[in-house]
């Protein structure tokens, strides 16, 4: 098996695949899979020249569910050969009403993926599986079936305060984990927290029981089935916030990847989003696997991992799924154009923008008034180009007041669109004293060849993960 890696693509396509993902080859899996939550979810960055604040945003996930597509129709029917009890039971559930359809919908997707992940799951292996109330109850009688009852060891609660009070109703401040083994003889390492100043002063009493004469623990207190020391990333200002929705606090996945497994182990994330369960592992000495549907959460893990650990990290894991000829980046444009645009804007370092409005991608520079000069980005990914274009980019960078603009093509360009391009006004910096073109055209091949625009040093606009203390960087990356 090949670890440390990620994965782009559908994560039920690489769990099939055998040759990534053996029987028996996991250590520790964790998944915090969408929770049917019928929302778009959307990763948050600044702008350049919007003074700091996260004013731009692109969807990372649609958490919506359709009974009628055909996903679930297929998902149905390999569950009805291999796993049919739990067939049977979503089959009745989605005859329970439109409401109960959907959900029906997301339990054949996630069931399809707990059959694979109990496969690849080692005998001494655990799952974690992070939800929340909106589908919890039925999901653990999905597992109960996949993993065995038998196998259940802990419904973990993790309490948090956050703000917002519904007008009735109790306020809701926790989520679910649900913790499963493949076996008896699983892995378990006890974790202790300090007691608190009562009980240090009072010391055990009697009613504790046969501990009373051995009296307090020197490591602390076990850990117990319900976490309310370890807070939500919230504040957009917090040290570990990257703008991802759902992000989760990296102590969270450090006390789970601690407490069931080693150092060395396999840890596996199907739904690992921005990394903060590669990124624990990466900390804790573990091989890590992260598989993500979104180039743009492979590229915020990637980010993520530079920015934390230093450069030399890159050269520590593999990247399987993304293109890396023309035929693989023909192949996504035909696939998905969304995704396309992503991946092509993220290999000169933009961010996209949702509602593009003529904006694919957008990034930045500081010039000598200390001030960001904004960079827009366009991508055309189809056969038909012509100069039509390139002047719609002139009028977009104008009306975005943009310093620079960039066009990215799939197909080569024209003649009549490289010579608008080379004949618009350049772009003088102050700073850097040295013109720049204001309009470029580079094609995908190029880029991919290791071809570059001609810019001043760039800025990202996500915020950046904290750069791991020395130390660890070196105990960690060598």
């Amino acid at each position: 098996m090949n670890t440390n890696a990620l994965y782009y693509g559908d994560n039920l396509v690489w769990l099939r695949d055998h040759q990534y993902f053996p029987d028996e080859s996991v250590d520790l899996i964790y998944l915090d899979p969408p929770f049917n939550s019928k929302a778009d979810y959307n990763v948050l960055f600044n702008e350049p020249g919007k003074g700091g604040k996260s004013q731009a945003q692109i969807q990372a996930f649609d958490d919506t569910w359709d009974w009628s597509s055909e996903a679930s129709e297929i998902a149905l029917n390999e569950l009805a050969k291999n796993r049919p009890s739990t067939a049977e039971f979503i089959s009745w559930l989605s005859r329970q009403g439109k409401i109960q359809e959907s959900m029906a919908a997301y339990l054949s997707m996630m069931a399809v993926r707990l059959v694979e992940l109990h496969r690849v799951l080692k005998p001494s292996g655990s799952l974690y599986l992070h939800c929340d109330p909106t589908a919890s109850h039925y999901l653990k009688l999905v597992i109960d079936q996949i993993f065995g009852a038998k196998n259940f060891r802990n419904e973990i609660v993790w309490c948090y305060r956050a703000g917002g009070v519904p007008r009735k109703g109790y306020p809701s401040k926790h989520d679910t984990l649900f913790f499963y083994t493949k076996g008896r003889d699983f892995t378990f390492n006890h974790e202790y927290v300090p007691y608190t100043e009562g009980t240090l002063k009072r010391g055990l009493t009697k009613v504790k029981g046969k501990y009373f004469d051995k009296g307090l623990r020197p490591e602390g207190t076990p850990i117990q089935d319900w976490w309310s020391d370890i807070q939500k990333v919230l504040s957009p200002t917090a040290k570990e916030m990257l703008g991802y929705p759902t992000q989760k606090p990296v102590a969270l996945l450090e006390r789970i990847i601690k407490l069931s497994s080693n150092e060395g182990d396999i840890v596996l994330d199907p739904f690992c989003g921005c990394g903060t369960t590669i990124d624990a592992a990466q900390k804790l000495n573990r091989r890590w696997l992260g598989i993500d549907v979104t180039w743009l959460a492979i590229d915020l893990v990637e980010k993520r991992l530079k920015d934390t650990y230093g450069a030399k990290i890159t050269s520590t894991y593999e990247v399987h799924g993304k293109p890396y000829d023309m035929a693989s980046a023909e192949a996504l444009a035909n696939k998905s154009k969304k995704e396309f645009e992503i991946w092509a804007i993220s290999l000169v370092g933009a961010h996209p923008r949702e509602h593009d409005g003529g904006v694919d991608g957008i990034f930045g520079f500081v010039e000598q008034d200390k001030k960001t000069r904004t960079i827009i980005v366009q991508v055309k990914g189809g056969d038909v180009l012509n100069p039509g274009m390139v002047r719609d980019l002139i009028g977009t960078v104008k009306k975005e007041g943009a310093a620079i603009g960039l066009l990215i093509t799939l197909k080569e360009p024209s003649g009549g669109m490289k010579s608008l391009a080379v004949h618009s006004e350049p772009y003088q910096s102050e700073l850097y004293v040295k013109e720049y073109p204001s309009i470029q055209i580079r094609t995908v091949a190029e880029l991919l060849e290791g071809k570059t625009f001609d810019l001043p040093p760039t800025q990202s606009l996500f915020k950046k993960a904290q750069l791991a203390k020395e130390k660890a960087q070196q105990s960690q990356v060598f």
